[in-house]
């Protein structure tokens, strides 16, 4: 028989249960359609949903939708109360953008905002619009919304890899991690190239362009490969959360994964590099700084990273790194370490600190990330 004891949830769990049962007590609940590359069908997707709601009897409208002049998408828009944008003049142009005041005061309790990634005109309230959907969620309405998984902050240096197009749009993965459901719009990559060839997504001679550069076949093969992965680890993590929450065993637990940072541009690549190795082992994120960096400016932008991508940052004191990490190690049961190796790094010390940290505790695995 199982000790009473073993089948409790531990600490952090009981924390995250409780502060999830306080949002969803007063918040809106967030829906994400996530889509490997333009042209899936998210938004078509998404405005299904909105129909189908409608007919329910939901209060539905549409905060931000943009049609690309695809026939299927303006078709499935048809009957849906659309609040009117809000202009902003910039430069002698005039642009259109969500207007996150008018869809709060209007108070439905459903509303539809298509690129959650996007960039507002200056001027806007918030430089990001995923930012006005968390205004809107604050407010009790229920969000609808569509995002590609190149626009995820934790893939940013990984879709550069692979297309070898930077992409400037970006979503904290906190805001996905946080939602109540991920669902993956898919379609495999002949398909869509194919809707491509047909004039489905861009005019023709964009569309071209885009077949022989973004839309190879290989960019997304791996495009598509990333957003499976992503849904994946999605549903993985929700199921472990409930089996701890509840006191289950029967499947492997979560492994965590401890990042040491300092304040180099190639930290938030090690850092990138722990966070995917965290969600392939369904595990949590931690990321260690030494305490006499935390002001620096490079610091300050990769703690902000670190944020970001939803880890739970670590100040240790004093100079003495390999103490602070060793009792992090300790206390919060590490089981993977990453370390970024640079030669002549005064602290970092490459296998050096891996050999201190593997004396101390065999019980770990130590990575070691080497600078792009």
């Amino acid at each position: 028989m199982r000790d009473p004891e073993d089948l409790r949830p531990d600490p952090e769990t009981l924390l995250r249960i409780a502060q999830r049962q306080e949002r969803a007590s007063s918040r809106g609940r967030l829906r994400v359609y996530l889509g490997a590359a333009p042209g899936v069908g998210k938004t078509y997707a998404m405005l299904q949903e909105g129909q189908r709601r409608r007919k329910r009897g939901t209060d539905v409208v549409v905060g931000f939708v943009e049609t690309h002049s695809r026939p299927l998408t303006a078709e499935a828009l048809e009957g849906l109360e659309v609040v009117p944008r809000k202009s902003i003049v910039y430069q002698g142009v005039t642009l259109e953008e969500m207007d996150p005041e008018r869809v709060i005061a209007r108070r439905p309790q459903v509303v539809l905002v298509d690129e959650l990634a996007h960039t507002n005109a200056p001027g806007s309230k918030h430089e990001k619009r995923w930012e006005d959907v968390e205004d809107i969620l604050e407010a009790g309405i229920t969000v609808i919304t569509t995002v590609n998984i190149q626009h995820l902050e934790s893939l940013n240096d990984v879709v550069a890899g692979i297309t070898g197009i930077r992409v400037r749009e970006t979503v904290p993965d906190r805001v996905v991690d946080d939602a109540d459901e991920v669902e993956i719009v898919d379609i495999s990559p002949e398909a869509l190239r194919s809707r491509m060839r047909h004039g489905n997504i861009y005019p023709p001679e964009q569309a071209a362009r885009a077949l022989e550069s973004f839309f190879q076949p290989g960019n997304l093969a791996a495009l598509r490969d990333l957003a499976l992965r992503r849904v994946t680890s999605e549903v993985e993590g929700r199921l472990t959360e409930y089996m701890q929450e509840h006191g289950l065993r029967g499947w492997e637990t979560s492994e965590r994964v401890l990042v040491l940072l300092d304040n180099s541009p190639e930290s938030e690549h090690a850092l990138r590099r722990a966070w995917r190795m965290a969600h392939a082992y369904n595990g949590d994120l931690l990321a260690a700084y030494p305490s006499y960096l935390k002001k620096e400016s490079g610091m300050i932008h990769i703690l902000t990273v670190a944020q970001d991508l939803n880890a739970v940052l670590k100040e240790l004191p004093g100079d003495d790194v390999m103490s602070g990490l060793s009792r992090v190690i300790l206390e919060q049961n590490i089981i993977h370490v990453v370390l970024l190796h640079v030669p002549r790094r005064s602290w970092s010390l490459g296998r050096g600190l891996a050999d201190r940290l593997l004396e101390v505790h065999p019980q770990i695995d130590v990575h070691l990330v080497s600078k792009r």
